[in-house]
Parts: C-alpha cells; sequence; structure tokens
C-alpha cells in the first residue's frame, strides 16, 4: 500500500486568538489613515499598525486589512497618517466603527484631508504597496508633517486604550544603535562569537 502524505491541519480558531494576543503585548501608538474616495469624501480608518521606515527618502508605513473600505479607497491615493493625542480615543473608535455622536472635525491640507487636535499629522503621496497576507501595506513618502508637543500621544495595549505614563528613564535617546554612522557597530564589521 502507497504511503500518503497529508498538509497539517489549519490553525484553529483557538491558535488565532494567542496569535491575536501575542501581538497584542506589543503596545503601539493609534493613527487614523485618512484620505478621500472618488468623488471626494472624505474617509479614515483606525490603524495601530503604523511604522516609520526611512528619513532618506521619507517614508512611512501603514498596513490595512485587505477586505475593508479603507484598504480599496487607499491604493494609489495620497493619505494622512494622523497620530492621535490621548485625549481622542473617542476619535479613534469613530474610526474603528463605533460611530461618535459629535460631528468628526476635519481640517483641509492639499494632499489629503486631516483630523483636528492631532499628536502629529503626516501627509502622503502613495509610494509602494506590498502584499502582506491578509492585509496590504502601504508605503507613503511623506510631502508634509505637523507636531503638537503639547498633548500626549493615545497608546494601545492588550486591545485598550492607555495613556503615556511617568518615564522609566532619564536619559534621551536619538540615534538608532544599528545605525551604522551613529551605531555600535559599522556596516562592515566583522561579528564574533563572544567566548
Amino acid at each position: 500500500m502507497a504511503e500518503t502524505t497529508s498538509s497539517p491541519p489549519p490553525p484553529s480558531l483557538s491558535a488565532g486568538k494567542k496569535l491575536r494576543n501575542v501581538f497584542g503585548q506589543f503596545a503601539s501608538g493609534v493613527t487614523v489613515v485618512t484620505t478621500t474616495s472618488a468623488d471626494g469624501t472624505p474617509h479614515g480608518a483606525t490603524v495601530t499598525a503604523f511604522t516609520s521606515i526611512s528619513l532618506e527618502p521619507r517614508l512611512c508605513q501603514v498596513t490595512l486589512t485587505r477586505t475593508s473600505k479603507a484598504c480599496a479607497i487607499l491604493a494609489d491615493n495620497t493619505f494622512a497618517v494622523n497620530i492621535l493625542a490621548a485625549s481622542q480615543d473617542d476619535v479613534a473608535l469613530h474610526f474603528a466603527g463605533r460611530p461618535r455622536s459629535e460631528p468628526i472635525e476635519w481640517a483641509e491640507h492639499e494632499i489629503a484631508p486631516s483630523l483636528c487636535g492631532n499628536l502629529a499629522t503626516l501627509w502622503c503621496r502613495p509610494f509602494a504597496q506590498f502584499d502582506g497576507g491578509d492585509h496590504i501595506i502601504f508605503l507613503g513618502e511623506i510631502v508634509d508633517a505637523e507636531i503638537d508637543e503639547d498633548h500626549d500621544p493615545l497608546l494601545f495595549f492588550r486591545s485598550t486604550f492607555h495613556a503615556l505614563g511617568p518615564t522609566s528613564h532619564d536619559g534621551l535617546w536619538n540615534h538608532s544603535g544599528d545605525d551604522p554612522l551613529t551605531g555600535w557597530f559599522g556596516a562592515n564589521a566583522e561579528l564574533r562569537p563572544i567566548t
């Protein structure tokens, strides 16, 4: 009798929940990505999957669920990344599907509409997009930015919004440790095991 092989069973629902919980251990800021549809109507989606990518060129990344309406609108479109302040948890919930009764305050910009009251805002042109499994990864080229240092950030941890607590260290950390120009080893360093 011939031996047959079978592929492993797909992950169970509980395995998917466990992975989501593991991802939830990484505290992140909260953003709302805003853009306009073809008819000029502003749209937004709450996104915690935001990352700074590059200073030259100036790039950032947002990742949206492939099947979302926002994902379809964002493709090849300019957008703003609204980095939310701690006081904007109701705005985050609004764009995550729990609409608030008060109208949203929009700010006009030549690149894309943005929200009022943000901690910071980045306005981006589309740079590239990539397959990210059940998400699409969008890279934006940052063409304008604004910051309001009078606010603290809104944070997301274990599926709950949080405010920034006291600092754990007095020193400022202004560079990346793996930057070959300023970091702890150069790009051509020969790394050897510690003996």
